[in-house]
């Protein structure tokens, strides 16, 4: 299968604005109100609004991407933290950053400082003023336990098929490929729907990078060679 590498997908340093203070700390977990104690194995990021550029962090969370946290400012939150919808969580933050929502919850994809992807749920906060003005957007992370060396792990040939369908080709096309029959692909694919428990093609998609099965920055998509048995 022809694979064609990105030039870097790595996250990217943007130019670094100078820091406005960084907020007092929230609870993630209901009132927005500052001053309550984040859950244990919580860390957090301070980013500003609009642009979404880390501008303090935490050295717990910098050190979830490999970085310090000096080196982490500078970072966008949306380079560092990746969703298997990624139009929904650039609108997640949109949303905070106008003032239209006050927090969201999601789970995304991180990658550490080896290289390799992790799971963790993060819930974002909006930074107001008395006034109502947004000042800031807040990061609450938390790691997912076995994210890293855990997952699932795929034959080779159920490896390709799910490249294929991430790749929009239909059962047809997969059966030409592959030297399959149709009722090959479709029994593949069954079996992969009902493991990851989703009803449909999209939603085996975006589980499937949910869990950081895909190589980042590749396309066609590649399945992670240490998913591959």
């Amino acid at each position: 299968m022809a694979t064609t590498s990105f030039p870097d997908a790595s996250p990217r340093k943007k130019k670094r604005a100078a820091a406005p203070p960084a907020p007092a700390r929230r609870d993630p977990t209901g009132s927005d109100a500052p001053g309550g104690a984040a859950p244990a194995g919580v860390c957090t990021a301070h980013a500003s609004p609009g642009d979404l550029v880390v501008t303090a962090a935490e050295p717990e969370f910098a050190r979830q991407f490999g970085l310090s946290a000096d080196e982490i400012c500078g970072y966008g939150l949306l380079d560092l933290l990746r969703s298997p919808v990624p139009v929904r969580l650039r609108e997640q933050f949109a949303a905070l950053s106008s003032g239209r929502r006050r927090r969201f919850e999601e789970r995304v994809t991180g990658r550490d400082g080896t290289g390799r992807n992790f799971l963790a749920d993060v819930t974002g906060v909006a930074v107001r003023k008395p006034s109502g003005e947004i000042v800031g957007v807040v990061v609450f992370l938390r790691r997912a336990e076995g994210a890293v060396s855990g997952g699932p792990v795929l034959s080779a040939l159920d490896a390709q098929v799910l490249e294929g369908v991430a790749s929009g080709e239909s059962t047809v096309q997969l059966a030409s490929r592959l030297y399959l029959s149709r009722q090959g692909i479709e029994y593949r694919v069954g079996q992969m729907l009902r493991r990851f428990e989703a009803p449909n093609r999209p939603a085996l998609v975006a589980r499937a990078h949910a869990l950081g099965m895909f190589a980042a920055g590749q396309w066609p998509p590649r399945v992670l060679p240490e998913r591959v048995r």
